[in-house]
């Protein structure tokens, strides 16, 4: 006999999101869209991370002036977008929610019509604890397939960072000059004081990054957008 449905009884709940869960993209939107308690949780090649809570000195502060000095950048530099912690959908496998993100709308990725980021910001950057953190393995594998051309990390419990730059489809590390200065090869004039930063030195920090600004280059690029 086949059972006679109970109108009473209720539907079966969408099921929570859980580390370790090997979803389609479309299956973790839907389950963690049911979640609004959850704050960050990614899909990376298919499988799900959820943080845990952050630290100040390990997370909260390195994330704060990094945006800080990426809000710099993009009010001087009208026609960029700059993301703090955006769901990016990169690719069927892979829908991150990195630190912050630095695009051009329309090059590489776009806004959704239901606001989200879909395809590859030029710049990522993450906030890592170590050399170990899946930012620096599945997801740096992710962002390079996805042609995601800059990937700042920064990790904080090494003191270290590291700023790849996507050339034939490898990322290779951009280095300091002489005066400790990374340039970004993407966005002209984003110029970063690294031991500055490091030592949370952001009065240095910004006074780099306006050097930076100050150059023609910037000027060039700043009028190609606007154009």
């Amino acid at each position: 006999m086949v059972a006679t449905p109970n109108p009473t009884q209720p539907m079966l709940a969408i099921p929570p999101l859980e580390n370790g869960d090997r979803l389609s993209r479309s299956e973790f939107e839907r389950r963690y869209q049911a979640m609004p308690q959850v704050k960050q949780a990614e899909l990376i090649e298919g499988v799900t991370y959820m943080a845990s809570p952050l630290r100040i000195k390990s997370h909260g502060e390195p994330h704060g002036n990094l945006i800080g000095w990426l809000w710099t950048y993009k009010i001087a530099t009208p026609g960029i977008v700059l993301g703090d912690n955006p769901t990016v959908r990169l690719d069927p496998d892979n829908e991150p929610q990195p630190d912050a993100v630095l695009f051009v709308p329309g090059r590489q990725a776009v806004i959704s019509a239901d606001d989200y980021i879909e395809g590859a910001p030029e710049l990522i950057v993450e906030v890592a604890a170590s050399s170990v953190a899946i930012d620096l393995h599945d997801k740096k594998r992710a962002y390079r397939r996805n042609q995601v051309q800059e990937y700042l990390v920064w990790r904080t419990l090494e003191g270290e960072m590291d700023w790849f730059r996507l050339q034939a489809d490898e990322y290779v590390p951009l280095a300091a000059d002489e005066q400790g200065i990374i340039r970004s090869q993407i966005f002209p004039g984003l110029w970063l004081a690294v031991s500055a930063l490091l030592a949370g030195e952001m009065i240095t920090v910004l006074s780099t990054l306006q050097a930076g600004l100050n150059l023609s280059d910037h000027a060039e690029f700043k009028n190609g957008l606007s154009a």
